[in-house]
């Protein structure tokens, strides 16, 4: 991948890696990280990069010198790393700093403080509430910041239909027409099936933002911003950080702490039930439409310069 010139195999080359990634975390029996990194690295990310090489071209252009100080900076980085892993301890040591902190709190006490069969749930959703939403509002951002720098804050809809990348492929409209609808089916129960099984709102939102960013490619983005406007989108990607938020406004309302959902129910444990369903919901709602929003701003750009160069 590093020597390639040619772009395009080397996105299909990390979408290759992103599958080998996932197998490994399932060797580990990280089912659940294994789950995000088969829907990112295999899934959407490839579906993004081909959509920037529209943009850029498929080959890397010729180095005509070699850089120095970034390869200087790159073989320090490197060695540090490699000092580091060196001094880490034996895989699946039981005296490990990691297993001596709070992940045995986490096994013990996960199943009577959260009762869900899903512990990697509790974790994310309940015990470390505050990183995760420090993720949904990361990815926010990102969503805002693309648009802006892409469509200067206001995208507009197309006055003309935008070709499909690969609707001239009959076999893949068809084959598009039966699968879609089951990736949405999926991704919509990965996102309400995160407390008893591998996903939740990431995995969910990616999935479902992969049926769309599909749709578009097949049956064209003008048809996808009538099913998925543009400026619905843009709510959608405030609307889950605000569902997110409002969670832990409502538990400082009726007197408990910011995101510990036990107040939210006569019963603790429903309450947490119900406070991880509706902030997984939030993850969700911002993930998939700030994936889709950001690939319609990179169609829309490439379009829009494709067509000052005619």
């Amino acid at each position: 991948m590093v020597r390639a010139r040619d772009l395009f195999a080397t996105v299909m080359l990390s979408g290759i890696y992103g599958l080998l990634s996932a197998s490994f975390f399932i060797l580990m029996d990280a089912a659940d990280v294994a789950f995000t990194e088969a829907a990112v690295g295999a899934g959407i990310f490839p579906l993004l990069m081909l959509t920037v090489l529209t943009s850029v071209g498929r080959y890397e252009a010729e180095r005509r010198r070699v850089r120095y100080l970034p390869l200087f900076v790159m073989v320090v980085l490197a060695g540090a790393l490699f000092a580091a892993v060196l001094q880490m301890p034996p895989f699946g040591a039981v005296d490990a700093p990691s297993h001596g902190h709070v992940a045995q709190r986490y096994i013990q006490d996960s199943p009577a403080e959260i009762g869900i069969p899903n512990m990697v749930t509790s974790v994310l959703a309940s015990y470390r509430g505050f990183d995760t939403l420090g993720e949904v509002v990361v990815i926010f951002t990102a969503a805002v910041g693309v648009v802006v720098i892409l469509l200067g804050g206001r995208p507009k809809t197309p006055q003309q239909s935008t070709q499909a990348l690969m609707a001239e492929h009959k076999v893949l409209r068809v084959v598009g027409k039966m699968l879609i609808p089951l990736i949405l089916l999926f991704g919509l129960y990965v996102q309400f099936h995160g407390e008893y099984g591998p996903g939740g709102g990431f995995q969910a939102g990616v999935i479902f933002a992969v049926g769309i960013i599909l749709y578009a490619m097949l049956f064209g983005l003008s048809n996808a911003q009538r099913v998925v406007p543009l400026g619905v989108l843009r709510w959608l990607v405030a609307l889950g950080v605000l569902i997110y938020g409002s969670v832990g406004l409502a538990n400082l309302v009726v007197g408990g702490e910011y995101l510990n959902y036990s107040m939210l129910a006569s019963d603790p444990v429903t309450g947490q039930h119900i406070g991880i369903i509706l902030i997984e919901l939030g993850v969700g709602i911002t993930v998939a439409s700030a994936m889709v929003l950001i690939f319609f701003a990179f169609t829309r750009a490439t379009r829009s310069r494709d067509e000052l160069e005619e």
